[in-house]
């Protein structure tokens, strides 16, 4: 596809534009026979045949495209899309039928026309489907009606409406969902509010997200693993008894009560307070060095 687009890339600007206007016009036009010969040839894989359908017929490229000047994309990029068209008719075209080529190839023509339109109008897609496509430009036809969305479509516009949506096999939603998306063309997030109590706001300060950035999450993570290896290697230093009771009363997601502490390791609820306390203290001392003002992040003691 890139090959075919670079035969036929046009400059945006007016004087080469104007000159291949000009050229296109001035291509003789084929009879018959002769577009059945070279539609023949170029079947064989003829290049210069497929050339002269392709220059004869770029008038016809012009003249569609110009009915789409009105829709906000450059005449050159219309021509340029269309002629894409045209390539790809004459690679398609039959000459046995009893058809010409340029009645084959307006369709594909204006379809190429039609869906660099439909693509130019906004960054998310507006339609992908053909019946899509149709209902984008059934209701650009209705573009005054439609100018302040959906809500602001008459009620003869609704039938009108509803009726070419039930004929097309649209729902009606979806038919309003477009009519929203072609009320007003995309809009820069930098764009000012307006109004007397916006000040410099801009449209993006109202989509500021409370949650914590992506910078955020990872540093918290970051830090929660390195406080996670401290603890660890802090806990391997205390007593076997004391690691238990730690664990058990802080680490354990249904905390052990000092009662029930006592009742397991056969000591009194005041001894296994006592070892909390102890084996607290040593944690301190240990982490104290690494941690300093984030030994928040210890377990305070809890009766």
């Amino acid at each position: 596809m890139s090959a075919t687009r670079s035969q036929a890339t046009l400059s945006d600007r007016p004087s080469t534009s104007s000159g291949f206007l000009r050229q296109a016009w001035r291509q003789p036009m084929l009879t018959r026979n002769e577009e059945v010969e070279l539609a023949r040839r170029c079947q064989e894989g003829d290049a210069a045949a497929a050339g002269r359908l392709i220059n004869s017929h770029l008038r016809f490229v012009i003249k569609i495209a110009r009915r789409y000047r009105l829709y906000g994309v450059p005449m050159a990029d219309l021509i340029q899309e269309g002629t894409v068209g045209l390539i790809e008719a004459v690679r398609r075209f039959n000459p046995e039928r009893n058809v010409r080529l340029a009645t084959y190839a307006m369709w594909w023509i204006r379809a190429a026309i039609q869906d660099h339109v439909v693509r130019s109008w906004s960054l998310v897609r507006v339609g992908t489907t053909a019946a899509q496509k149709s209902l984008f430009f059934s209701l650009r036809r209705m573009r005054d009606d439609i100018r302040e969305g959906a809500d602001g479509l008459g009620e003869e516009s609704l039938r009108n409406l509803a009726a070419w949506a039930k004929r097309s096999n649209v729902r009606l939603a979806d038919a309003l969902t477009v009519a929203k998306r072609l009320a007003r063309r995309d809009q820069s997030l930098h764009v000012p509010l307006g109004g007397s109590d916006a000040g410099n706001l801009e449209w993006i300060d109202n989509l500021a997200d409370d949650r914590p950035t992506p910078e955020e999450v990872l540093s918290e993570t970051n830090e929660r693993k390195f406080v996670a290896t401290l603890l660890t290697r802090a806990l391997a230093i205390l007593p076997e008894r004391e690691r238990l009771i730690i664990r058990r009363r802080y680490l354990f997601e249904v905390a052990s009560t000092l009662e029930a502490l006592a009742r397991d390791l056969g000591i009194s609820k005041e001894r296994v307070r006592q070892l909390e306390t102890r084996a607290l203290a040593k944690l301190r001392e240990v982490l104290s060095p690494a941690l300093g003002e984030a030994l928040c992040v210890l377990p305070q003691q809890t009766s």
